[in-house]
């Protein structure tokens, strides 16, 4: 299915929203540990479809205990960029 399906298609499926979507995604890239560029995409983009800080972060302490603390951490640490990055986007504005 991943394979005949592009991003497009596996996103538009109605069976979850956008912000179910980009919290499985910001959970199952935390866990892997090893994809900090595509974390911290998806971590805007949980922002950006109505996650709070504060949810993000649960996410990333839930992992704690499945996919273990340094994962989490770098999790937590990739969040602290984006937030920053935020703020400082949004005092530009």
């Amino acid at each position: 299915m991943l394979i005949e399906f592009g991003f497009g298609d596996i996103y538009s499926r109605p069976q979850l929203d956008l912000r179910a979507r980009e919290i499985a995604t910001i959970a199952a890239l935390a866990a892997l540990g090893n994809a900090q560029p595509q974390l911290k995409i998806h971590i805007e983009a949980a922002l950006n479809v109505g996650c709070t800080r504060d949810e993000i972060v649960e996410v990333f302490m839930q992992m704690a205990l499945y996919a273990g603390f340094p994962a989490a951490l770098n999790a937590l640490f990739a969040a602290r960029e984006v937030f920053a990055e935020c703020e400082v986007a949004e005092s530009a504005d």
